[in-house]
């Protein structure tokens, strides 16, 4: 039982496991998002829906980036928190679509994001941050 006790002193380690994670996520996701400045409005993606995949395709990378390198960690997981609130919201809301699906991305992933945000916002990035570095955080 004390090698449980003493586990939050490892803390900031398990906070760079979350931002390592979370940023490699939206990096991905966000670059995949890249080649969708070439395409036109059409009736799959109509224009307000490319205009927002287009933002998308800036912030998801931007955030994930300041999440990994623990620059401005807690606005970052904001910002990300934001992105997938939304996502649940089209996911749950708009689409109806269930928690898990074997034919369909469920919302469970999105939940999950959602989570490692909240975590982050309050947490912070930890000792092994730009954040503890520059600011003091």
């Amino acid at each position: 039982m004390e090698f449980f006790a003493n586990l939050h002193m490892l803390g900031n380690w398990g906070l760079l496991a979350l931002r390592i994670a979370l940023a490699a996520v939206f990096l991905v996701h966000g670059k995949s998002k890249w080649a969708m400045w070439k395409m036109q409005p059409s009736d799959q993606m109509p224009k307000k829906m490319l205009s927002m995949m287009k933002f998308l395709s800036v912030v998801e990378p931007l955030g994930g980036l300041a999440v990994l390198f623990g620059f401005l960690t807690q606005l970052g997981a904001l910002g990300l928190g934001l992105v997938m609130i939304s996502s649940l919201w089209f996911k749950l809301g708009a689409w109806k679509t269930p928690f898990t699906a074997q034919d369909k991305l469920g919302w469970e992933f999105d939940l999950v994001l959602l989570a490692i945000c909240v975590a982050l916002f309050f947490f912070g990035g930890g000792s092994f941050a730009l954040d503890r570095i520059i600011f003091g955080l």
